[in-house]
């Protein structure tokens, strides 16, 4: 779930739209995008070494993946080096978490898993784009989108038990429609951020926006009903 925090911004001379100085904004968000991208490559890493692991296993590592989390919301202002090493076992065991879903569409669609990555691409580096430009606030928008994912999953608890005809495409897009606005808001937070510790912190909830975001479309791309 992807956890948000306040707007910031100050009026400052010199300072870009009410956030840190240009170099240190760019600082930042190349730092963030690394640590996005080495998460990315340990989840890599995990869904390949948990291929063949039971679901059970999978479930235990999700639980992990979960704490290791949460420590790093702690670690992230006390440790940068416990906060990135808290940051890469999530990216392993949040990969061997998912690893037998990633196997069972590897071995029956794997067409599906290539769609839905370069999707998944395009859109995060769209709606990306867009939250990192843009000037309006959108603090309002993440509390939205945080209140319509809770709604999304009390109703897809609500699907396990009933079927309803196109309601796994509709859950999809809607989900899509709820994590674009993560996305830009998380952007956002790159630009306006005043701490540069904080980058662990905005890696992990972009990861978890681009995770989601494959998975909504791997959903789609599939056509699978269940």
């Amino acid at each position: 779930m992807n956890e948000s925090v306040a707007y910031q911004g100050i009026g400052t001379t010199g300072r870009q739209d009410g956030g840190l100085p240009r170099a240190q904004a760019h600082a930042l968000f190349g730092q963030t995008m690394g640590y996005v991208a080495l998460t990315a490559a340990l989840f890599a890493l995990g869904a390949y070494l948990g291929r063949d692991l039971a679901g059970g296993i999978g479930i235990i590592a999700f639980i992990a993946a979960f704490a290791a989390l949460l420590g790093l919301r702690f670690a992230a202002a006390r440790s940068r080096e416990l906060a990135l090493a808290l940051l890469g076992a999530f990216g392993l065991l949040i990969g061997l978490a998912v690893a037998p879903t990633v196997a069972y569409y590897a071995s029956m669609d794997p067409t599906a898993l290539w769609d839905a990555g370069g999707a998944t691409a395009l859109f995060v580096a769209a709606f990306g784009a867009a939250g990192y430009a843009t000037r309006r606030d959108l603090t309002a928008l993440a509390r939205v989108s945080y209140w319509a994912l809770l709604a999304l999953l009390v109703a897809g608890i609500v699907l396990i038990f009933v079927h309803i005809p196109g309601a796994a495409l509709a859950y999809s897009v809607l989900g899509l429609v709820i994590f674009a606005g993560f996305i830009m808001f998380d952007f956002q937070r790159l630009r306006h951020s005043q701490d540069i510790t904080e980058a662990p912190l905005l890696a992990a909830s972009i990861f978890l926006d681009v995770l989601n975001v494959f998975q909504f479309f791997l959903a789609i791309f599939s056509n699978q009903e269940d």
